[in-house]
């Protein structure tokens, strides 16, 4: 049996911009005092928790804020905590009936790269890795038909990452056939667990992905579910793979994830700076 991955190391960068709205959309920032203690609020519980605001708005009935997250954060704890916290701490400090906010939150990707440019980098494989001459290069690509759904209560959100896993040693493990049986088992993964796939790459020693994942869901959980299932799956119906590989595990024990979205990091700090 295959060891399984219980931790890995990172390479990271995931930016999220978060909304959230006050209980009935009353207006309870509509002073400069108000405003100054929210912001205070918003960076102390962020520092206690080790989230990273980039950049946040307080409006009369709403936070705006731009966050760095580490792997292990899943956005649905990270709102939890700091809307409890923000509404305890704020409402006792203004004598206010708590809860200060309504239920639900607005969650979107942002990122260095735009999501299309992700796309067109993993459309272009075969020729940046040179396979593109080959009569049969050995890559399988996967596209999802339709743009995946996923929905959680009282949340508006939009969770793309681009992951990328190596094999053990960059050792040449995949040709098209064996990434294409790969892409149906990860599938049939994702469905289960409640995240979907919009693209895959296949390489011989390396895989590129576009995930999205609900709230809940962190993105380690996601990669660690991803390389525990595939390795299982290789060493169960495909040992011999991984014999003529030279490998005793199939994944090297770290990640790639970074963010992709419509819009970049440097546009909504911009947006939250003019306010």
């Amino acid at each position: 049996m295959l060891e399984p991955y219980t931790q890995i190391k990172w390479a990271y960068q995931l930016h999220f911009y978060i909304c959230f709205r006050t209980r009935w959309r009353r207006g309870a920032f509509g002073d400069v005092k108000r405003e100054a203690s929210l912001s205070r609020l918003f960076a102390e519980i962020s520092t206690h928790h080790d989230y990273h605001p980039l950049q946040h708005k307080v409006y009369h009935d709403h936070l705006r804020c731009l966050l760095s997250l580490k792997p292990d954060q899943s956005i649905s704890n990270v709102i939890n905590k700091l809307k409890s916290n923000m509404s305890r701490e704020f409402c006792l400090e203004f004598g206010l009936e708590a809860p200060l906010w309504a239920a639900g939150y607005l969650a979107r990707s942002v990122g260095r790269v735009r999501i299309q440019a992700v796309k067109e980098y993993l459309a272009n494989q075969a020729e940046h890795h040179g396979y593109s001459a080959r009569v049969n290069p050995p890559i399988f690509r996967y596209r999802s038909d339709q743009p995946p759904v996923l929905r959680a209560a009282h949340a508006v959100f939009d969770l793309t990452y681009h992951l990328v896993f190596a094999t053990r040693y960059r050792r040449s493990l995949f040709d098209s056939t064996l990434g294409s049986e790969l892409v149906g088992y990860t599938l049939t993964v994702a469905g289960k667990l409640g995240f979907a796939l919009e693209e895959v790459s296949v390489l011989p020693d390396h895989v590129h992905l576009l995930v999205k994942l609900p709230p809940k869901m962190s993105i380690e959980n996601c990669v660690l579910s991803l390389m525990n299932n595939s390795q299982h799956w290789l060493g169960r119906h495909h040992r011999t793979a991984l014999i003529r590989a030279g490998v005793d595990r199939v994944w090297q024990p770290s990640a790639y994830a970074g963010r992709c979205a419509k819009v970049t990091t440097a546009i909504v700090k911009s947006f939250l700076q003019r306010g």
